[in-house]
Parts: C-alpha cells; sequence; structure tokens
C-alpha cells in the first residue's frame, strides 16, 4: 500500500475542469517530483490532496484512510503538511514564535535546535520578524514550520521559485539531506535541474493531465520528453 494514492482526480474551479482522471502514488520515505509548465494543474493537485479543493470525482488516499472529504486541518492532523508558494508565515511573529506556534499541536514536534541544525541562518535571526526575513529566509522558515511538525509527508510548491542561486544551494542541500533521511515529499518545482537532483521519481502533468511517469534517472536521460513538457 502507497502512503499516498490519487485515484482517477477530477478537480475544478467553478465551472472550469482543471485536474482530468490524475492517478498517482507515492511510497513512504520517497521523494516524488511533480512537473509540468505554468498551469499544467501542479498546484491545484497539491490544494486537492490538502482538502483546500474537494474533487469532484475520484479517490485520495492517506496511509490507506480516504482523506478526499476532510477538511486541511484534519488532514494536517494525519501527518501532511503542505509548505505553499506564498509561504503564508505570520510576519508580526518572530522566527521563533512562527515555529513554536507550529509545534503547539503536534504530537511529537521537532526540538528547536533540530530544526536549527537544518536552518543555522533561522536560528541567527530566530529573534527577527517574519517580515523582516529576506524572500529565502522566509521560504526556509516555511519549510522550518512544516518540518518542526514531524510530518509523515510533506508537500513543497515552488520552494525554490524567485529565489538567489546561493540560497537555491542551501535549499537543495537541505532537500537531499531530508531525502537521505527518509523523508517523504512531493515537489512541485520549475527549476527542473534542482529537484531532479534529489528525486526519486517523476510526474508530469500536461493541461490537467498525467502525461509522463517514471524514474527522475529516466527523465534526465530523454531530452525529447524534457523538452516537449517542460521547455528544457
Amino acid at each position: 500500500m502507497s502512503l499516498l494514492e490519487l485515484d482517477h482526480v477530477n478537480a475544478f474551479y467553478g465551472d472550469s475542469h482543471i485536474l482530468f482522471d490524475v492517478s498517482m502514488s507515492i511510497e513512504e520515505n520517497e521523494v516524488v517530483a511533480l512537473l509540468g509548465r505554468n498551469g499544467a494543474g501542479k498546484t491545484t493537485t497539491l490544494r486537492t490532496i490538502m482538502g483546500v479543493l474537494n474533487p469532484k470525482r475520484g479517490a485520495i488516499r492517506f496511509a490507506g484512510q480516504p482523506i478526499h472529504e476532510l477538511p486541511p486541518y484534519e488532514i494536517a492532523r494525519l501527518g501532511l503538511q503542505l509548505v505553499p508558494e506564498e509561504r503564508a508565515i505570520f510576519g508580526e511573529l518572530t522566527v521563533e514564535e512562527n515555529l513554536r506556534l507550529a509545534a503547539l499541536t503536534a504530537a511529537k514536534p521537532w526540538s528547536l535546535e533540530e530544526i536549527y541544525q537544518f536552518f543555522p541562518r533561522l536560528k541567527e535571526r530566530r529573534r527577527s520578524g517574519g517580515r523582516q526575513l529576506s524572500g529565502g529566509e522566509q521560504q526556509m522558515l516555511a519549510i522550518a514550520r512544516a518540518l518542526i511538525r514531524n510530518p509523515r509527508m510533506i508537500l513543497l510548491d515552488e520552494p525554490f521559485e524567485g529565489l538567489a542561486p546561493m540560497i537555491v544551494r542551501d535549499l537543495v542541500r537541505v532537500s537531499r539531506e531530508l531525502a537521505a533521511q527518509g523523508r517523504t515529499m512531493l515537489v512541485v518545482e520549475q527549476n527542473v535541474v534542482a529537484v531532479l537532483s534529489f528525486a526519486d521519481r517523476v510526474y508530469i502533468l500536461n493541461n490537467g493531465h498525467v502525461v509522463w511517469q517514471g524514474a527522475a534517472a529516466a527523465l534526465k536521460a530523454d531530452p525529447a520528453i524534457m523538452k516537449m513538457y517542460l521547455g528544457v
């Protein structure tokens, strides 16, 4: 049994049909990249998994339990954490207050020191307000806030978008360390080279349809597919 399963999921925004019979499976301790051009349906997939958007048809199961009719807070309690593209940190709270608040309702949260081992820059900025952080530091905090809850699976939506190359390098390092520890992740990302450096498998969406799936190594070895669906 896969940790996360999407079974012929169809999702709509109003009358607009966005996802068409999307089926995916992610095993525990696996890193999967969800790729595709802008507007392919990648963020919609993450929002549907987390219950922000309810599928009109199809089923989603996490650890064997149907979750497609649950509200987001109940899905989060089961061990799924989304790091949204907009980060959504609390700008009026300090770094440490953001982290402590996220840990409050976690069954077995990480310690602050464990978080700071991954993100030493956040330790340096722990008393700074969220609004005082750079874009890269805000992204670190958004990921750290998910990690401190010790989730079974993390969903990352464009974690490297708009960041300086040095920050991307640091976040890729963290992603590789998490992968090496066996953390289960589903990553949506436009920086194909970066995400393929630590992903195990890949799904490609095009206009709401799964058009390719396979090992990350197989995708890297197939420039025709990369060019056709990703423009790389």
